[in-house]
């Protein structure tokens, strides 16, 4: 039986298998840094109170700056025999100072103390994540400024719809992730406030000064109710949530990059430095960077539903199902930082084949919906001329030749409304160029619109 921790309540120490099952300081150590800055805030706000005297205060912090040392040192040892960080840095603590370290949970719980861990852990977490959602964004954006006059297809139900540049395909993903990072800020501000001052549920007797803690630890405020604060995961769910919709923007770019880098269609070619050969086959050279991120997208998402479900059935305040909140969330938070920077990398460094690209347009008979368009600006009913166009697309695969291939007798055999300017219509600028509206595929719109992006990114 190892000793408890938990004062003169127990007549025995806990069974070494519960302190096993139920120890978590072999992954919330990593908060270290965060529990000590929250308890040196806690600290001087009870010297200025005068809880306890300032001097008390001045070698609780003192103690607490001497174990942040220690720790970036390499000089910590965690005991888990101790539980958690908490109980791990109070125990070091007293080994410094003595019995005045007992006095530093005085007006606070762990359950108030955890919140608070959390939620400078998740600033930092926050931050890394947006920075590297505006790099990625960036780095989108400077490829589609390179490659602005690459026509390629674009699909709908995995099939060639209509020409688009390939540079709106790109912007198309820096729209995402923006709102991406907007999730995140939208995050950041709701989760920026202080519980500390709830104690285990229901506040503390103690005249504390819970808006000095907040404004030294940069809380914009305070939470308001003491039950919700210690009972509150709600940000780390929206954290993981915003996080798996990142991920799932990531693997949707990661499912088109390996598909445009197949040899038979060969839009893109990745840096080697980010695929992998084979063990076997010496002739591959496989997209593993981006089938891992693909992959690594299951694993967030199940740090979002393993947090739902723990907390769907856990009633106000603090439970200890609660500890299970933080491995998912620290590996969720890790998993997409390295998945941003790794996409970023294949980003910037990927090779764009615009003749593959274009020649790729030359099946599929995408200009169909222009010949639809064609004839309803020439007064056809727009169901109409879908009609006749769907009849040439049939006409057109029964001979083995393009849209671009018919006669201008042969497409007024189809419809009186063809004129000679529709053959105007049949290239792949004019299609793309056509369509100069707002948001549209226009080379002048896409340029227009990276030009946007320059201003919004730039800042951030």
């Amino acid at each position: 039986m190892a000793k408890t921790p938990w004062g003169g309540r127990f007549k025995v120490g806990v069974d070494d298998l519960m302190r096993r099952f139920s120890e978590s300081v072999s992954y919330d150590r990593r908060l270290i840094d965060y529990d000590l800055t929250g308890s040196v805030a806690h600290a001087r706000m009870l010297g200025e109170t005068g809880i306890v005297t300032r001097e008390e205060a001045g070698r609780l912090v003192a103690g607490l700056e001497e174990i942040r040392r220690d720790h970036e040192a390499g000089r910590i040892e965690f005991d888990p025999a101790l539980e958690d960080v908490h109980m791990n840095v109070e125990s070091i603590l007293r080994s410094k100072v003595g019995e005045v370290a007992g006095k530093l949970h005085t007006a606070r719980s762990r359950n108030d103390q955890i919140n608070l861990d959390m939620r400078l852990y998740l600033k930092d977490a926050i931050e890394a994540a947006m920075d590297g959602l505006a790099a990625l964004c960036r780095a989108l954006a400077g490829s589609a400024e390179e490659n602005i006059g690459a026509i390629m297809p674009g699909y709908t139900h995995t099939r060639k719809a209509q020409p688009v540049p390939f540079s709106h395909h790109l912007l198309a993903y820096v729209e995402m992730f923006l709102r991406d990072r907007g999730r995140m800020e939208d995050c950041r501000r709701r989760m920026d406030l202080c519980p500390l001052g709830s104690g285990a549920l229901a506040g503390t007797t103690f005249p504390i000064d819970r808006e000095m803690t907040a404004r030294e630890l940069g809380f914009a405020g305070v939470t308001q109710n003491s039950m919700d604060a210690v009972g509150d995961r709600d940000f780390l769910l929206e954290f993981l949530s915003a996080a798996s919709i990142a991920m799932v923007h990531l693997s949707r770019l990661m499912e088109e990059l390996i598909w445009w880098g197949l040899p038979e269609i060969g839009f893109v070619s990745l840096p080697e430095s980010f695929c992998t050969g084979s063990s076997m086959m010496p002739n591959k050279m496989n997209p593993d960077a981006a089938e891992l991120v693909r992959g690594k997208t299951g694993r967030v998402i199940g740090s979002l539903n393993s947090l739902l479900v723990i907390m769907k059935g856990t009633p106000l305040a603090y439970n200890r199902d609660l500890q299970e909140d933080k491995e998912g969330t620290f590996d969720a938070s890790d998993t997409l930082i390295d998945c941003l920077l790794v996409t970023e990398r294949l980003v910037a460094g990927m090779k764009i084949d615009a003749e593959r690209m274009r020649r790729a347009c030359s099946t599929g008979f995408v200009l169909a919906t222009d010949l639809a368009d064609y004839l309803a600006g020439r007064g056809v009913p727009f169901r109409d001329a879908h009609e006749v166009s769907g009849k040439l697309v049939r006409h057109c695969e029964e001979r083995g030749v393009g849209l671009e291939d018919l006669s201008l007798s042969e497409l007024r055999s189809f419809s009186g409304a063809f004129e000679e300017d529709v053959k105007d219509w049949l290239s792949l600028e004019a299609s793309v160029n056509r369509r100069s509206l707002v948001g549209g595929a226009a080379t002048s719109e896409v340029a227009r619109q990276i030009q946007r992006l320059k201003t919004v990114l730039e800042p951030l």
